[in-house]
């Protein structure tokens, strides 16, 4: 009990110690943002010394090496969100690898990130609206993991 209390302790330490080295000025988590196509829950919402914002994201896994695009996508959401409820800048996301020691990785948001979101959260609004199927792959092993399958009728 003794132990897994100072490791408790540690990893708040820890999280603390991020935040100064990344140059937090102000956190505020599990915040709920929403816009016309879009809503989430973003774990943390920074605010940097440089006066933009940041999404942090905690993940339940080991860093190895890689990042996944499933990760940066949310991220890039998260951004999105946060400069349209925000009115502010986010250049950067963070996510920390619980299973790592909270291994810390920042990954750069560009605006044409963002724009990309965007233009993807348009399309499914469309073919929802329209309620019509997107165009079928030419490579059919995608069609395994397609939401569409069992209505295609490709």
């Amino acid at each position: 009990m003794m132990g897994r209390s100072v490791h408790e302790d540690k990893a708040d330490q820890n999280k603390d110690y991020i935040r100064k080295r990344i140059g937090v000025i102000k956190k505020q988590t599990e915040v709920y943002l929403t816009n016309r196509l879009l809503r989430g829950q973003v774990d943390e919402v920074l605010t940097l010394k440089d006066g933009t914002m940041a999404p942090l994201d905690y993940k339940f896994a080991k860093w190895e090496d890689k990042l996944y695009e499933t990760y940066q996508t949310q991220l890039y959401c998260y951004a999105w969100l946060i400069a349209e409820n925000y009115g502010v800048k986010v250049n950067k996301g963070f996510l920390v690898y619980t299973r790592s020691k909270n291994y810390l990785l920042e990954v750069p948001i560009s605006e044409e990130d963002i724009k990309k979101v965007v233009q993807a959260a348009g399309a499914i609004e469309g073919i929802l609206k329209g309620n019509a199927l997107p165009p079928a792959t030419k490579v059919k092993t995608r069609c395994a993991h397609c939401t569409y399958r069992n209505v295609c009728p490709q």
